[in-house]
């Protein structure tokens, strides 16, 4: 009898018990806009990256909860002996010197999607076994059947939501703790036809070329000296030639492109608190951030980076307080 598979990643329908699952073991993990999983490395910002980072570990299919011993990792092996928390708790001396906390920043929110076909395009062939694209649907595609407007796609056209622990999406009010809750929230609308490839994303595989995938916005810090702001602006892989960074009196302009395979760009003018000497201001661009040295034009303290962040009353600044 045809069962189906509950691991998270695989959910396929077998008829072997025998056959080779391959599925993640750990919980999904959703942090400051990034999404992956505990069990392996890869972080992403869209939730349909997320759906498709490739599983990790191999095992046998399961229909409960409770997974099987894991057989097989696919990654790279833990070492044999780990230190032990205790361990490096105690070798950590009690008198390393705190600083004062940072004032927190908004946590960068992943685009909105490109508007999605209402139809398959008629040219493109369907995969067999390809998986309906709309939210919440999970219907998949036999080869060979036929299509019709009775086909009844019981969807989310919304966004998914992670707010404090509850899990939702944007187009109806249910919300829920777990993510396989999550995962069977029964979808609040209905179109007459599933959406296996749409009018896009295949054309691209065909030679069509690369759509880029523009950021509102990125994580930034920043901490200041008398004299100067050193702020940063956390983007992975940020594309050094291409990338144009300007210093205007009171405005930091940035257009980041970056070289992923999927070019990522984050363009933006940020208005900033104070004015800088656009001369003597610089920048340095690193693996992982856009580090910027604003040289201050009057000298005085800022309380936020942004002239348009909210004042929270704490100045975090490194060296002694110039004269007023």
């Amino acid at each position: 009898m045809a069962q189906k598979c509950v691991h998270k990643g695989c959910g396929k329908t077998y008829t072997d018990p025998d056959e080779v699952c391959i599925y993640h073991p750990g919980p999904p993990v959703f942090h400051e806009g990034q999404k992956g999983w505990k069990c392996c490395k890869p972080r992403v910002l869209t939730f349909d990256e997320f759906l498709a980072i490739p599983p990790c570990t191999e095992g046998k299919h399961s229909t409960t909860d409770l997974p099987p011993d894991i057989e097989k990792k696919t990654g790279d092996a833990a070492p044999a002996e780990a230190t032990s928390l205790s361990a490096k708790l105690a070798e950590i001396p009690t008198d390393v010197p705190t600083r004062a906390p940072l004032a927190p920043q908004p946590a960068p929110t992943a685009p909105p999607p490109p508007p999605e076909s209402e139809d398959d395009e008629p040219s493109l062939e369907i995969p067999d076994g390809k998986t309906c694209r709309r939210k919440g649907c999970n219907a998949t595609y036999k080869k060979g059947q036929a299509r019709s407007d009775q086909e009844n796609c019981v969807h989310h056209p919304g966004a998914p939501i992670f707010h404090e622990g509850s899990k939702g999406y944007t187009c109806c009010k249910r919300r829920v703790l777990e993510f396989d809750e999550f995962m069977r929230i029964e979808g609040c609308k209905t179109s007459p036809r599933h959406l296996f490839v749409g009018s896009g994303e295949d054309k691209k595989k065909q030679g069509g070329t690369n759509t880029e995938e523009l950021l509102e916005t990125v994580r930034n810090d920043f901490y200041q000296t008398p004299s100067t702001v050193i702020a940063s602006f956390f983007l992975k892989k940020i594309d050094s030639p291409k990338a144009t960074i300007k210093f205007e009196t009171q405005t930091l302009v940035l257009d980041l492109p970056t070289t992923d395979a999927t070019p990522k760009r984050y363009k933006a003018d940020v208005p900033l608190y104070g004015k800088i000497d656009t001369e003597k201001s610089t920048f340095k661009i690193f693996g992982t951030k856009l580090e910027v040295n604003l040289y201050k034009a009057d000298g005085a303290s800022w309380p936020v980076l942004r002239s348009d962040d909210r004042l929270t009353g704490e100045i975090l600044q490194v060296g002694r307080a110039g004269k007023v």
